[in-house]
């Protein structure tokens, strides 16, 4: 009897168990499948769940929730809110049937589901039942795809994108929506174009409004009145006029170099042929007297640049940085302007001076104007001409410093007139420091204090502030061996010319048997009776120092300031930096999309003591005068064209441009 119980019960068990278990299966499978999108799930849910208990509901409800309720979201393609509201209406459904439910609920249960889920299955339909709002009008037209675009009202104006079928006051609403953009039409492989940056996808440039040269217009300000038919102008006396330009031109071996900082241009902008095309251009619209280049190719230059601009009346000179580099500088002028007087290559790098081991070069030319024939005998002053592309690297600014002062050292001699004063002077070039650092203020004061300041200060391209180790600059600079003054001037001009060597030949050496020196006893001197004892006597006649004269200029005239170097050109920049107008900072390059000035045009000019020197205005002009320049533009304006280059500007520097006016003196 007590067995016949005992499996009675262990029937019962079972049978219990095992019931449990397929209802506890057959819920979670059912969970499962109301969040598949396969199309099998109307046969899977033939079988209607067989009522768990309340508890095992809601713990199958949470561990859906932890699983799969993100992933149940991003199953369909289309009408996400639509899946949600089926997700929790059949949840909603398995939480409101007990264990006491009977079939007719249970067949009913079953025929809401299946219809909740043959509407998930058409996706056209957005389940106007479940969500309570008014079905989507159906968007017939090209695929939609995220593309950034700047939604600031600066760029309102300069990227305007269609909006195809979809009317765009339905996408202001929601800030979002706005930086979503119509994809392009899929091209044939024949059409495509090659992408050489891995990663990134090509897109086609948004159509713009206004054109490339209506938003970079750069304006000419003109500082003088209108000149003559000759050139020349009226007024205080006549003037010599001519134009300067100073341009990086953004070497093609660099740029494939660090291709990385031209991620945001098209291919077909960076190729040589399309830039070259447009830098000729530019030089044709310009027609400067005069041109500076920076980071011109060697090979370019010979096989291109210099048959171009030989064929539009140029002389150039070029000098390439010294090592393995493939650029370097070069000067062009107008012979029909200027005769050659002398032109000086400068290198800056010195063997065995580990502050001067870079390969970066100058070059200076002294030009004489050539003034027209019909007034008669006048003359203009020589016009020194200096261009230069300093060191890169913003931590060694005790490197730039130095380069700097070998670059006045050569421009101080080439321009020293015979009278001890210099011709007027023009130094331009890619200087690679901010302004008011303290590399632009020693240029344009002609003073700077250095010692104990940081290296990285120098040029003020970036604050490494932060950096526990720094490199400070510590005095003397450099070396006297390298034959330079404190004041950027070589040691040979601070000396007296000699007509002529000496030659110490015998009879030479016996003038000096009467001079004061001779009868001196030497420090040290053994002291020897009959032969070291006795002072000659001095002859009645001697003079007292017959070679004083000469004596003194073998003394050579070098002394080192502490901790300071200066210059005496007198050199003011062209441009102010800062635009009144739209009150913004100039720009003359933008790397990384960060706009600063780095190029510049200094001329010679006296200064007016007592002054501000912040405006051109406030500097008295000398011989040299700005008579206009090419307005810069201001970083936003250059966002608004994709930053530099692009298909307008071909370089990642705009260029420079000033026009010039010299005193004619009758002889």
């Amino acid at each position: 009897m007590i067995a016949s119980c005992l499996c009675y019960l262990l029937l019962s068990a079972a049978r219990l168990f095992r019931s449990l278990s397929d209802a506890f299966f057959t819920c979670r499978k059912n969970a499962l499948l109301a969040k598949s999108s396969s199309p099998q799930v109307e046969g899977n849910f033939a079988m209607a769940p067989r009522g768990p208990e309340q508890e095992e509901c809601e713990g199958l409800l949470q561990q859906w929730r932890e699983e799969g309720w993100n992933q149940a979201l991003s199953t369909a393609s289309e009408g996400p809110l639509a899946d949600k509201g089926l997700a929790e209406s059949s949840l909603a459904l398995l939480m409101d049937n007990s264990g006491e439910q009977d079939a007719a609920s249970e067949d009913k249960w079953s025929s809401r589901q299946l219809s909740d889920l043959r509407a998930a299955e058409n996706l056209d339909q957005p389940f106007p039942e479940v969500l309570g709002e008014d079905p989507l009008a159906e968007v017939e037209g090209p695929l939609w795809a995220a593309v950034p675009v700047h939604t600031g009202p600066q760029y309102a104006d300069c990227a305007v994108l269609p909006m195809g079928a979809m009317a765009a006051e339905q996408w202001e609403e929601d800030p979002a929506m706005v930086a979503w953009s119509i994809a392009p039409e899929p091209m044939s492989q024949e059409e495509t174009s090659m992408w050489p940056f891995e990663g990134l996808e090509q897109l086609q440039p948004p159509p713009m409004e206004i054109p490339y040269h209506e938003i970079l217009w750069r304006e000419w300000e003109d500082f003088s009145t209108q000149p003559d038919a000759q050139g020349l102008e009226a007024g205080d006396g006549p003037q010599f006029q001519f134009t300067l330009m100073s341009y990086n031109i953004l070497a093609q071996d660099l740029m494939q170099q660090s291709s990385e900082l031209y991620l945001h241009c098209h291919p077909d902008i960076l190729n040589w042929n399309y830039r070259f095309a447009n830098l000729m251009q530019e030089f044709q619209h310009w027609d400067p007297d005069i041109l500076c280049l920076q980071e011109v190719q060697e090979d370019h230059y010979w096989e291109q640049l210099e048959p171009s601009l030989r064929m539009m009346g140029f002389t150039c000179f070029y000098k390439r940085r010294t090592g393995c580099k493939t650029d370097g500088c070069a000067v062009c002028y107008k012979p029909t302007r200027f005769r050659l007087l002398c032109a000086s290559p400068v290198e800056y790098f010195r063997p065995g001076l580990e502050l001067l081991n870079r390969d970066n070069v100058g070059l200076v030319l002294l030009l004489q104007p050539l003034v027209p024939e019909g007034l008669g005998q006048v003359s203009v002053a020589p016009l020194c001409v200096a261009n230069t592309h300093v060191l890169y690297n913003p931590r060694r600014g005790d490197v730039k410093l130095a380069q700097m002062a070998i670059l006045l050292a050569e421009v101080d001699k080439v321009a020293r007139l015979s009278d001890g004063s210099h011709c007027p002077i023009i130094l331009c070039g890619d200087l690679n420091s901010v302004p008011d650092s303290p590399l632009y203020n020693f240029i344009r004061d002609g003073e700077l204090q250095y010692n104990g300041m940081p290296a990285w200060k120098v040029s003020g391209q970036e604050d490494f502030s932060h950096q526990l180790y720094q490199r400070k600059l510590q005095a003397p600079l450099w070396p006297s061996s390298l034959g330079i003054t404190d004041c950027c001037q070589y040691v040979t001009s601070c000396h007296p010319k000699r007509a002529e060597r000496r030659k110490y030949g015998r009879d030479f050496l016996l003038r000096f048997r009467f001079c004061n020196i001779a009868c001196q006893r030497p420090v040290g001197l053994v002291l020897m009776e009959g032969v070291t004892d006795t002072k000659p006597d001095r002859p009645a006649g001697w003079a007292e120092s017959i070679f004083e004269e000469e004596i003194s200029e073998l003394e050579p005239v070098f002394t080192r300031s502490i901790g300071s170097i200066q210059h005496c050109l007198h050199l003011t920049s062209v441009y102010t930096h800062f635009l009144p107008q739209h009150g913004r900072p100039e720009v003359t390059t933008m790397p990384l999309g960060l706009g600063m000035t780095v190029d510049y045009i200094f001329f010679s000019a006296e200064s007016c003591e007592n002054e501000n020197r912040t405006d051109h205005r406030l500097d008295r002009d000398g011989t040299l005068k700005l008579l206009g320049r090419l307005s810069l533009l201001s970083e936003e304006i250059l966002w608004a064209a994709n930053g530099l280059p692009n298909p307008f500007y071909s370089s990642d520097h705009l260029c420079l441009l000033a026009s010039f006016g010299m005193e004619v003196t009758a002889p």
